[in-house]
């Protein structure tokens, strides 16, 4: 169990026709039930991201053949079109909400399309779907001060026990960007558990706050959608993603540097 690698599907919309924001990164509700037919098929078991954590945690084996199945941000067609089909197949799953873009009483307008209401939310979360945080407004979390990142950690937990009646304990950094003091700030927080991107197997030793997920977008066909799934040739099928993270990444860290030297000079 010690080396056992787990894949962690990352979704965000399941729509036919998504905004133009959200299209990447999208997928049909046809393809969507497709992808959860191969699940079923290649006898895979899903598990929510507090099972997986719980159990690497603890020690206690994983279900054979172990899959995560998570959506970002809160869209619509989760409801509509994902639940359906998770149900048809039994499959658990993990949202991870960013409150401030949900419809209701703390809508910001920053939803990228249509979001879900938390009437929706508290209907999934019956449905057996486990709700984590993703943040209230969905920042770039390592690159906040230590005031608005607690800020977006804590409002969004207590955002979710209001709704809920119950405190999330699995958390997904907006982007998948962290760093060791967001990080901490997230386990301070009191979330157990939190997920990142890198494109790759989750493995117990990537510690119980920077477990990665693969992407599942809009050009994920079904060969490439077997292969995430049996983690085959994720390296070749992500290089471009790397690619352009790293270069970003020194972007960003330069940004960040620059806008710390502007705070100190004044």
């Amino acid at each position: 169990m010690a080396d056992e690698r787990v894949p962690i599907l990352m979704y965000h919309s399941v729509a036919d026709a998504p905004s133009e924001a959200t299209r990447a990164l999208s997928v049909s509700p046809r393809a969507f039930a497709e992808q959860m037919a191969v699940v079923a098929a290649r006898g895979l078991t899903p598990v929510g991201t507090a099972e997986l954590a719980a159990r690497w945690r603890t020690g206690r084996p994983l279900p054979a053949r172990p899959v995560l199945i998570t959506f970002d941000d809160g869209y619509e067609g989760v409801h509509r079109h994902a639940l359906p089909a998770l149900a048809e197949h039994g499959f658990s799953a993990t949202l991870f909400v960013s409150t401030g873009w949900l419809r209701g009483p703390h809508d910001t307008g920053g939803g990228l399309d249509t979001m879900l209401d938390w009437e929706q939310v508290r209907e999934l979360a019956a449905a057996g779907v486990e709700i984590g945080g993703h943040s209230h407004s969905h920042p770039q979390l390592d690159q906040l001060d230590d005031r608005r990142l607690r800020s977006e950690l804590i409002l969004c937990k207590e955002i979710v026990s209001d709704q809920l009646g119950r405190a999330p304990t699995s958390f997904a950094y907006p982007y998948g960007y962290s760093s060791r003091r967001v990080r901490e700030a997230v386990r301070e927080t009191g979330y157990a558990q939190a997920l990142a991107v890198g494109n790759g197997l989750a493995r117990r030793a990537q510690g119980p706050y920077a477990l990665r997920r693969v992407t599942v977008r809009r050009s994920t066909d079904a060969a490439e959608f077997e292969r995430l799934v049996d983690g085959r040739g994720l390296t070749r099928l992500f290089a471009r993603d790397r690619a352009l993270t790293k270069g970003y990444a020194v972007l960003r860290r330069a940004r960040h540097a620059r806008r710390a030297a502007a705070r100190v000079r004044r």
